[in-house]
């Protein structure tokens, strides 16, 4: 039977997914799994969404190499899909149904874990909705430690270090997204879906590639424009993006919601007032959308009685603050917010 201790350890473990600094309550969610249940080592493992290795975000006893090293080669065992498949996680003196598959039998336990002097441990596959997300393992000297008590408490807050585990499960509430839109993180070239959201797709567009890799060199916080995405103009916001963790490190979060043009502006006059807002002469602004002087001042008559604004400054400030734009990678100096709204 639980005791008051273990319950209170589990409820703690649950509070952590609150923490914005996930490493640190990594660390101390194992912290308090070693004042619940017997272990001498324990490993926290995630799965990097770009390789689908196993990297350890918090250890007590192993090394980062150590527990990533042991990880690589549990998951190409018979053992691991018996883990996967368990509700309550399964452990080494839990006798399975079949003895050719007890796992105190197999070469694992032989050449890895006894000779580390473990005698009984525990693991358990971390989900996070609905996907595997890492490994949650503890480990013990004493033999026969974990007996159904213990690995249902373990089993109860599996669910918590899951959410810890998964470097993209708060991204959303981390960055107030509306619930509605489609998002994605981009890093090292690379998509990471969030769970829970379709993928952006505007990051299917290859113009918009260089304008992700342009604000991330400008080490701006914020930056918000409009975007066609197969026929439909997108409010976008791009977030720079720091996971915490080692699965995800900086990245640019996109996230995109449709939307009309704001005011009824045509999509060449939000070109224009892009250009505008960029401190571009009419004339240099014809010049480079291939337009005559006195078109250009007509768009920028339109612009101004359309979003009511008294004058061509007022209509650039206008744009800047409510993000109608749709800027090129040059011009994105001008137009990120870099901290405390600037």
């Amino acid at each position: 039977m639980l005791s008051h201790h273990q319950i209170a350890a589990a409820t703690r473990i649950g509070m952590l997914t609150r923490e914005r600094d996930t490493a640190a309550a990594c660390a101390e969610a194992l912290r308090e799994l070693a004042g619940a249940l017997p272990l001498d080592a324990a490993t926290l493992l995630g799965i990097d969404p770009l390789t689908g290795a196993h990297v350890q975000v918090a250890g007590v006893g192993y090394t980062a190499d150590a527990s990533q090293a042991l990880a690589a080669e549990f998951v190409e065992t018979p053992w691991y899909l018996n883990v996967v498949r368990q509700e309550v996680p399964p452990s080494i003196s839990e006798d399975a149904d079949d003895p050719g598959q007890r796992f105190r039998n197999g070469w694992f336990y032989a050449e890895r874990v006894r000779p580390a002097g473990f005698r009984d441990g525990v693991t358990g596959a971390l989900r996070h909705h609905d996907r595997v997300v890492g490994l949650i393992h503890l480990s013990t000297e004493s033999a026969d430690a974990y007996d159904t008590d213990a690995r249902r408490l373990l089993a109860s807050v599996m669910p918590a270090l899951g959410a810890l585990a998964d470097p993209t499960a708060r991204t959303g509430d981390l960055y107030g997204l509306p619930a509605d839109g489609a998002a994605g993180l981009v890093t090292a070239g690379q998509v990471v879906g969030l769970p829970g959201r379709e993928r952006a797709g505007v990051l299917g567009d290859e113009e918009f590639g260089p304008l992700v890799d342009a604000f991330a060199a400008t080490g701006g916080h914020r930056l918000r424009l409009l975007w066609p995405v197969d026929g439909t103009w997108c409010r976008v916001t791009l977030h720079r993006h720091s996971a915490g963790s080692e699965l995800v490190g900086e990245a640019v979060l996109v996230h995109e919601t449709p939307t009309e043009l704001p005011y009824g502006l045509s999509p060449r006059e939000l070109e224009v007032l892009t250009r505008a807002a960029t401190g571009e002469t009419n004339q240099a602004i014809a010049q480079a959308l291939f337009l005559s002087p006195r078109t250009v001042h007509s768009h920028i008559e339109h612009l101004l009685r359309k979003t009511g604004a008294a004058s061509r400054a007022e209509a650039t400030a206008l744009a800047v603050r409510d993000g109608l734009l749709r800027p090129a990678p040059e011009h994105l100096d001008r137009f990120v917010e870099r901290a405390h709204g600037t």
